[in-house]
């Protein structure tokens, strides 16, 4: 491990070179990888855009791939190239951009080999299957000076931005803690005997980095996120947007300490990750203790400060502050309650497009144009590692907040990274 500062900080990093479009009305080519659900979400993101082009899909599933092709055909009058490899596809050099919605374990080494490649990325969240991957996409970033967006997409919302900027200003006086919700109604996900590859899947290129394991239906189309291989359970699913955003209105990066519980609780299944989670932090921001509080819930739970409702999903964020706190709900709204009678404050609702932002960010090519810059999902990612590993071990992490190290524990840093499968390695040196 780099026992330097965790990340390298975007002000030491080399000005952004200028943009390779040649004017601002220059069409630009994207490619999407993974195609299949947030995929889908990428491709009508960018199908209506005034000149972009999907000029090529990716994916190891061929149903999945020709369903799309033939969505993106009808819509655009315009059929792109199809890959099953990304490899193949990134020898295109008319593509300008990459923009990634695989399972988490591919996300850092594709993210690399588009770098390498000369593309800019945009790499759904979260960026990093571990510690050690949050490391390298940063400093590959750096390394290739180009464009990578992190998918946290309330960092393009009207809304957050305005939230986080009063949080700033003072307007609950000091923040102390924040809180993080992602109760979602996750039913049992079964049982699924080995099985088959379906026709038409590339199963190895979908392992990647992945041990090789026999094919099962719930290691898969999305319960992939409940198995360690694969994903970083519902924390790394959908809770790694409440924490990027309990962490942005903190104003903190790394922590001093991480403490985690929970279990996978009710279900009998395959699921390996929790269904329940509570976590915490404490961090040192500017002289100051702040404290950090995320939770995962998976069936019959309250809601929480007008956030959601117990028969739907409960998604947001709390701050506290000396003289009142914000509620915010998803990714676009917030309302405020100030002093003790819980007087009605400033509230907004008003979304935007992490998407949009990304393409007018290569047209500017300038790199603090990106709402959500891959270091700042870098650090949030971590913050999602290190409670995981603070839950696997079953005790609290001690953390240099410079260097992301977890203090005196060999096993815990031995979780920062893994066994990569030949051929599929995120390389040490970028």
């Amino acid at each position: 491990m780099d026992r330097r500062h965790f990340l390298m900080s975007t002000a030491a990093a080399a000005p952004l070179a200028a943009s390779a479009l040649a004017s601002p009305n220059d069409t630009i080519r994207v490619a999407v990888v993974g195609c299949r659900g947030q995929g889908n979400s990428h491709i009508r993101q960018y199908l209506p855009m005034k000149n972009v082009e999907i000029a090529a899909l990716c994916d190891v599933d061929d149903s999945i791939l020709n369903q799309r092709l033939a969505f993106i055909e009808k819509e655009s009058g315009k059929k792109p190239a199809a890959y099953k490899d990304l490899r193949k596809l990134l020898e295109d050099q008319s593509i300008d951009a990459i923009s990634i919605a695989t399972p988490n374990h591919q996300h850092t080494l594709q993210t690399i080999w588009s770098l390498q490649a000369g593309k800019h990325v945009y790499c759904e969240k979260p960026c990093s299957h571990n510690i050690f991957e949050s490391r390298q996409i940063v400093a590959a970033t750096r390394k290739y000076n180009k464009l990578v967006q992190h998918g946290t997409n309330s960092r393009s919302t009207a809304a957050l931005k305005e939230a986080v900027q009063k949080l700033a200003d003072g307007y609950l006086g000091e923040v102390y803690m924040s809180r993080g919700l992602c109760f979602k109604w996750r039913d049992t996900i079964g049982r699924t005997p080995p099985s088959p590859v379906p026709d038409g899947v590339d199963y190895d290129l979908w392992l990647g980095p992945a041990p090789k394991r026999e094919f099962t239906k719930n290691r898969f189309h999305y319960n992939w996120h409940w198995f360690w291989d694969y994903g970083n359970g519902d924390f790394g699913n959908q809770g790694i947007h409440e924490v990027d955003i309990c962490r942005w209105g903190l104003g903190a990066t790394l922590p001093t300490k991480v403490s985690a519980m929970g279990g996978h609780f009710m279900f009998d299944d395959d699921q390996e990750t929790p269904n329940v989670l509570t976590c915490t932090y404490e961090f040192n921001v500017q002289g100051k203790k702040k404290f950090m509080v995320f939770d995962v819930r998976h069936w019959i739970t309250n809601n929480e400060a007008t956030i959601g409702s117990p028969q739907t999903n409960t998604v947001g964020n709390i701050f506290y502050g000396s003289k009142g706190i914000m509620s915010i709900d998803g990714y676009a709204q917030y309302e405020t309650f100030l002093g003790r009678k819980f007087e009605p404050g400033d509230k907004r609702k008003e979304g935007g497009s992490l998407w949009q932002n990304f393409i007018d960010a290569l047209r500017s090519g300038r790199r603090e144009d990106l709402a959500a810059e891959i270091e700042e999902g870098a650090y949030s990612s971590t913050l999602m590692h290190l409670a995981n590993i603070s839950y696997r071990l079953g005790r609290t992490l001690n953390v240099d907040p410079v260097t992301g190290d977890v203090k005196d524990d060999k096993e815990a840093m031995k979780m920062f990274t893994r066994q990569y499968r030949k051929g599929f390695e995120v390389p040490v040196k970028v």
